[in-house]
């Protein structure tokens, strides 16, 4: 009988497994991109948290940049190691896709989490509905121009969950017609390229009322311009919890940001990829999301929360508390 379990059950039956089935030469690896930003800090931490409960060895590896072809170095060095269990959070699924394809033939467990490669053979995908999170930030702009601005979009247009956010914001800016995404800024995973276009906006007195970050690094350094050039009257919405973004929240000058739980996708992914290892189904090279008795979910939604200048004391607070 096939023993794959999935969702509230999963999380019950695995915590009160101990360390028992667990061989010492396990080892689970997270692949990321940018890995020493504060989003992936947080990611490690959950991810560390599940590999203590389960006695497991874990490592994540990745370029320290938004380094593509480094993260794919790092992928096929991690599968070189024979691991149980591999996750990663796929920066161009064009470069990655083959990789995964090759693990999962090899036999090795692999999900995506944060930023997916739905075309590859990965197992499943955990992280935000990306989408989702983009009709959300999108509202926002909306609502605080009354319909009607002009748009800077700061991405990084081949990562697949920045493309499903922007595709959000277009779908609810088509149903204001005033409002004009003016210029996609590829910041190339340098935040950089984020201030000095910011500073190039704001010297030019270019007609700009909004700057979106599709991704956690650039708005920091949005704010940062605003704050040295004493701009008001912009509307500025974020990605993610960076401590400098949640503290030009605090003082106005970001309006609101969207956050994720990489926390969460870390430690459940680490939960599925133990469970992948110890009851593997029949095949890992099904196309189980096609099956509709398939034992896996396509997608596992982490959830994200608004936060802005009415919950930002809270959600601090809260987060204290959790470290604790």
């Amino acid at each position: 009988m096939l023993r794959f379990i999935v969702a509230g059950a999963l999380a019950t039956s695995l915590l009160s497994c101990g360390g028992s089935r667990h061989d010492p030469s396990e080892i689970y690896y997270l692949v990321t991109l940018n890995s020493k930003i504060p989003y992936w800090r947080a990611a490690l931490a959950g991810f560390q948290d599940a590999a203590t409960q389960y006695q497991v060895k874990w490592e994540m590896v990745g370029p320290e940049t938004y380094d593509v072809q480094a993260q794919k170095a790092e992928f096929q060095k991690a599968l070189s190691k024979n691991p149980s269990g591999i996750m990663v959070s796929v920066g161009d699924p064009a470069v990655m896709a083959p990789e995964i394809d090759a693990a999962i033939e090899r036999g090795v467990p692999v999900i995506t989490i944060d930023s997916d490669a739905p075309k590859s053979k990965r197992l499943l995908f955990i992280g935000t509905n990306n989408y989702e999170a983009g009709l959300m930030g999108a509202r926002i702009v909306a609502e605080q121009l009354k319909g009607k601005g002009n748009v800077i979009v700061f991405t990084m247009p081949e990562q697949p969950n920045l493309k499903e956010r922007l595709n959000g914001y277009e779908q609810v800016f088509r149903g204001h017609p005033g409002i004009k995404i003016t210029e996609v800024v590829d910041i190339k995973g340098d935040p950089t390229v984020a201030f000095d276009k910011t500073m190039e906006l704001v010297e030019k007195n270019a007609p700009v009322d909004a700057f979106v970050c599709l991704e956690a690094l650039a708005c920091p350094e949005v704010a940062e311009v605003l704050t040295r050039r004493q701009v008001k009257g912009k509307t500025v919405v974020a990605m993610d919890t960076d401590p400098r973004t949640l503290e030009m929240i605090q003082k106005g000058v970001i309006h609101a940001t969207i956050a994720q739980k990489p926390y969460t996708m870390a430690f459940f992914g680490l939960q599925v990829l133990d469970q992948l290892n110890h009851y593997k189904p029949p095949s890992l090279t099904l196309n189980w999301a096609q099956d509709t008795r398939s034992p896996l979910p396509s997608f596992v939604d982490t959830g994200a929360t608004l936060i802005d200048k009415n919950n930002v004391d809270a959600f601090l607070k809260a987060e204290a508390g959790s470290a604790q």
